[in-house]
């Protein structure tokens, strides 16, 4: 078992709070924590919070030798209340599936899954696997259409008036205002479609009264329906739907329809003895959910679960994403261009009332050198103790560390090398190998998966005309107009070659050839230096960049030239 990571952290604090309410409330019983998510579209990173707060503390919990269960609802009994903007294969005719639950809907066309629900279940499931999150995953369909919660719906319906009067405490209160949609590349993802179908009504508004129930139409499936009446003896429920269908069944024996919202959630709270489970922003204003959910719950003589409030995770560079993903970006996307560990580090490493984003633009280079430096510190000793928590629980869990690259060049190095080759395999490892000849790179696999990762994000998210295409034939009038100076600069890079091929060679090398033409040593530092040596690097730069990639900026020199090759970088320098 992984050793536990007890620090000061935000994780190990819940954790500690957590083992001493679970012995309060249910002593010798495994702890049970919660998340709950509806596959009623992309299941977006906002979302991916509501897994990953009570996953770290699980893990937390569990690697200090306690029993836990993370149970993960899958509210796929929830209903259909809209055709979700840009999904690949779903048009305007799904709107006809509205009011159906999740899982009577069709997936979307050349879906390999049965309904829309497993469609967009099936990726996030996938997601978990891959950034270790152990947990038991509970479909709501199958737990009400089999009639586990038979017992739970009777209790609500016999106590309705109570129920009614919780809610009717907030039902006059002003609901706060809707966020505005920001664009997508500075957008905010919420949780709030995520932790079930927190826009459901609470069963007020029918004209007999107040019912927590509500019916699936047998004729037509929806749930435009309205209960008119109920018998408490004979359990008797009839309702009428606006599909001009009525009848009567006995709840005793029916399983086609659900608690409204604003029950089901604490009735589950009760039924599953959830000690923690975080909610979302929108579930901290009044009325909300959990809000009344902390009262409701004492009617199925069960307690609300202690847990934070968790804030917005917003993302960088997401203006070109498919348009099949609707613009959201996914656990899937973001596993696609980052290894689980990073992704399981941005949000291990922020407390859930801390809003943070992750990045798919250039940014994800500059998180991947962090990540980097925090792995050499782990490995010196000199990390602090809060990060290297949060560093612990991003490799892996109780149950072991997560399968990594094992030789993890640094990820911008990767990125440029995909960009000049396009991914052909042969000449990667050519200019991987002689970054270091003196310990080359002899197989891809030792890169991988990071250089996957890395080669997706060049193809997926640099748009082609930020893309490096090198010269094929040396631009003759440029080398024709350069002066003394630059004639010189490129002499002395080029005889410096053969003796500084290697990634610190060549570093060496393209930042010394203005100081040595400037009158001092090639390894004189920035200390020892004019200021004029920096503008005359950059303009050395620019002229090395045009004449290679007919650009003025590009992937990191030292890295371009490996790339190019000693051959043609002569040829198309003029020598």
């Amino acid at each position: 078992m992984a050793q536990s990571t007890e620090t000061t952290d935000w994780v190990s604090r819940y954790a500690d709070e957590v083992i001493a309410e679970s012995e309060r409330r249910a002593p010798g019983k495994p702890v049970v924590v919660a998340s709950g998510l509806s596959p009623s579209g992309p299941i977006h990173l906002g979302n991916l919070r509501e897994v990953m707060t009570p996953h770290l503390v699980a893990d937390e919990i569990r690697r200090r030798g306690h029993e836990v269960r993370h149970v993960l609802s899958w509210d796929d009994y929830d209903r259909y209340r809209k055709v979700p903007f840009g999904v690949e294969g779903v048009d305007d005719s799904w709107a006809e599936h509205i009011g159906k639950p999740l899982t009577s809907v069709p997936a979307p066309k050349g879906s390999a899954y049965p309904n829309w629900a497993e469609h967009f279940k099936a990726a996030m499931v996938d997601a978990l696997t891959q950034l270790g999150v152990e947990y038991d995953g509970i479909s709501q369909t199958e737990q009400y259409t089999s009639g586990t919660y038979r017992e739970q719906i009777l209790h609500a319906m016999k106590h309705r008036g109570d129920i009614d009067a919780i809610l009717a405490q907030y039902r006059t209160k002003k609901a706060p205002a809707k966020k505005s949609q920001k664009p997508v590349d500075e957008a905010e993802l919420e949780a709030a479609e995520g932790s079930g179908a927190a826009g459901e009504d609470d069963g007020s508004g029918g004209g007999a009264g107040y019912f927590p129930y509500k019916p699936y139409c047998t004729a037509c499936g929806k749930d435009f329906t309205t209960v008119t009446a109920y018998d408490d003896d004979t359990t008797e429920l009839t309702y009428t739907c606006t599909c001009g269908h009525g009848e009567t069944v006995r709840l005793s024996e029916f399983n086609g329809g659900k608690l409204v919202w604003k029950v089901d959630w604490p009735m589950r709270w009760a039924y599953e003895g959830v000690i923690f489970e975080p909610s979302g922003v929108d579930h901290s204003s009044p009325g909300s959910s959990f809000q009344v959910g902390g009262q409701i719950v004492g009617i199925f003589d069960g307690k609300q679960p202690i847990g934070p409030m968790y804030a917005f995770v917003g993302i960088s560079g997401m203006a070109k994403m498919s348009s099949s993903k609707g613009g959201v970006p996914t656990p899937a996307d973001a596993l696609q261009i980052m290894e689980p560990q990073l992704l399981r580090w941005l949000y291990a490493r922020r407390r859930p009332n801390q809003s943070f984003k992750i990045a798919f633009d250039q940014e994800i280079q500059r998180l991947y050198d962090e990540w980097d430096r925090l792995d050499a510190k782990v490995a010196d000793g000199s990390v602090l103790p809060a990060d290297a928590a949060a560093y612990a629980r991003a490799v892996g869990t109780a149950a072991g560390e997560l399968a990594k690259t094992p030789r993890p060049l640094p990820y911008r190095t990767l990125a440029s090398v995909a960009d000049i080759t396009a991914g052909h395999d042969e000449q990667t490892l050519r200019i991987l190998s002689e970054l270091d000849p003196e310990n080359p790179v002899g197989s891809l696999d030792e890169v991988r998966p990071r250089l996957d990762r890395a080669e997706q994000w060049i193809t997926s998210q640099v748009p082609a005309d930020q893309r490096t295409i090198v010269r094929e034939e040396p631009d003759t009038e440029l080398l024709g107009s350069l002066d003394d100076q630059a004639k010189e600069s490129l002499r002395l890079l080029l005889d410096g070659l053969d003796t500084h091929w290697s990634l610190d060679g060549l570093t060496h090398l393209v930042y010394g050839v203005p100081k040595v033409q400037a009158g001092f040593s090639a390894d004189a530092t920035a200390k020892e230096l004019p200021p004029e040596i920096k503008t005359a690097q950059r303009s050395f730069f620019a002229l090395l960049y045009r004449l290679l990639v007919s650009r003025e900026t590009g992937p990191r020199l030292p890295t371009l030239l490996l790339a190019v090759g000693a051959d043609r970088v002569r040829k198309l320098l003029g020598a």
